[in-house]
């Protein structure tokens, strides 16, 4: 018991958590394995609709990311940029979180430290709030953001 503790003590990641960092990594590597073999355009992919859309016909600030990534993952930048313009911001996100698991799961640390802070995270969700509330717009220049 001792040793566990001196471990966490250290800032090493303890094998429970460890296991858990495996198993995101693991979970993280199948959705996007997934991504890239099927096709979300197809209309035999499995691959949710959004719901938001299905339903009100608006785009969320999401809409297009499953799309997108698919057409990222097998090289098409500009046609990933065409279905979420955001899609650099999630893929930072994203990538962020995925080799911080890796980190874990593999040495027992992540990154060091990185604190966001509130006024950060605010203006993330005020950025997607626009961009959600902005790609829906039925004019030039703004309907090109729809998904």
């Amino acid at each position: 018991m001792e040793a566990a503790e001196k471990m966490t003590d250290t800032g090493l990641a303890t094998t429970s958590e460890r296991l858990l960092a495996g198993a995101g990594f693991g979970a993280m590597s199948l959705g996007a394995g997934l991504v890239w073999y099927f096709d979300p355009t197809r209309s035999s992919s499995f691959l949710p609709a959004c719901p938001l859309y299905k339903t009100t016909g608006f785009a969320c600030p999401g809409c297009g990311l499953t799309r997108g990534f698919h057409r990222l993952f097998h090289g098409d930048v500009i046609g990933a940029l065409d279905f979420n313009a955001m899609i650099p911001v999630f893929v930072l996100i994203f990538g962020f979180f995925y080799l911080s698991l890796f980190l874990v799961m593999v040495r027992g640390r992540a990154f060091p430290k990185w604190s966001l802070s509130l006024p950060a995270i605010w203006g993330l969700l005020v950025l997607l709030l626009v961009f959600g509330f902005v790609r829906n717009l039925p004019f030039y220049p703004f309907n090109v953001l729809f998904p």
